[in-house]
C-alpha cells in the first residue's frame, strides 16, 4: 500500500490542529471531510486504513456505487455536490450527510425517500455567500424561510450551513467571506435554531475558515492529489 495518502492525511491533520491553536479554537473542534469524488475505491480504502472515516462525494451515482462496496461499508458518506431531483434517491439512501440543500423541492424528496428504518439525514443548507451566478446555493436572506419550511420534515435534521466563497488568495478577503457565513449562522441560532455545523474551507482557504468558526473542512486535492476527469 502506498503511504502517500496517509502522509497527506497527517499533514492536513497538523494544519487543522495548528489552526485551531492559532485562532483559539477548541482542540479537535474541526472535523476533516476527505473529498473523494472521482477517486478510485483503493484510495478510499487506504485513507480508511489510516483512520479517515468521513468522505465527500459530488456525484450521487458514484457515491451510491462506492457505498455499496463491502470494503468501505464503515465509511460515513457526505454528499456535497449540486442536487438534481432525479438523483435524490441515491443521496437519501446512501448518504449520512448532505451539505448542498438549497430548495424545498429537494428537501421534500430527500425526506420522502429516506426510509423509516434509517436515522434522519443530517443536512446543511448551501449559502451562495459571494452571490456568484455560477454557483448553487441560497442567498443569505433566503436561508431562514427555507429552514422554517423544512422544520416539519422529520426525516431531515438541519445541522448548519455550507459555503464555497469566491476564490481569492487574499487571506483577509477569505476571512471576510467566511465571517459572513458565521454571522448568518449565529443569527439563525439566536432565532431558535440549534445549529452546530459550519461546513466551509477547502485546501487553499481552510485556515481562514477555521479562524472564522468552521467545524468541518472539505479537503480533496491535498489528500488525494489532482481531481481525475470523468
Amino acid at each position: 500500500m502506498s503511504e502517500i495518502i496517509c502522509d497527506n492525511l497527517q499533514i492536513i491533520g497538523r494544519r487543522i490542529r495548528e489552526a485551531e491553536q492559532r485562532y483559539q479554537r477548541s482542540e479537535n473542534s474541526v472535523k476533516l471531510l476527505a473529498v473523494s469524488k472521482t477517486k478510485p475505491l483503493e484510495d478510499i480504502e487506504e485513507a480508511m486504513a489510516c483512520g479517515q472515516v468521513a468522505f465527500g462525494e459530488n456525484y450521487a451515482q458514484e457515491m451510491a456505487e462506492k457505498a455499496q462496496q463491502e470494503s468501505v461499508k464503515a465509511a460515513e458518506w457526505h454528499y456535497i455536490g449540486p442536487m438534481q431531483s432525479n438523483k435524490t434517491k441515491w443521496v437519501a439512501e446512501y448518504a449520512t450527510w448532505v451539505h448542498s440543500v438549497d430548495r424545498l423541492k429537494i428537501a421534500k424528496r430527500l425526506h420522502e425517500q429516506r426510509t423509516v428504518d434509517q436515522s434522519p439525514l443530517q443536512v446543511c443548507l448551501q449559502v451562495n455567500i459571494s452571490k456568484e451566478s455560477s454557483k448553487s446555493g441560497l442567498l443569505p436572506d433566503q436561508v431562514l424561510p427555507l429552514m422554517e419550511e423544512m422544520s416539519t420534515l422529520e426525516h431531515l435534521c438541519i445541522r448548519g450551513l455550507m459555503a464555497i466563497p469566491a476564490v481569492t488568495k487574499d487571506f483577509q478577503a477569505q476571512r471576510m467571506a467566511f465571517a459572513q457565513v458565521r454571522e448568518l449562522y449565529e443569527s439563525l441560532n439566536a432565532q431558535g435554531f440549534a445549529l452546530d455545523t459550519l461546513s466551509m474551507g477547502m485546501t487553499n482557504d481552510m485556515e481562514a475558515a477555521i479562524a472564522e468558526g468552521a467545524t468541518m473542512v472539505r479537503i480533496g486535492t491535498a489528500i488525494f492529489g489532482a481531481r481525475l476527469a470523468i
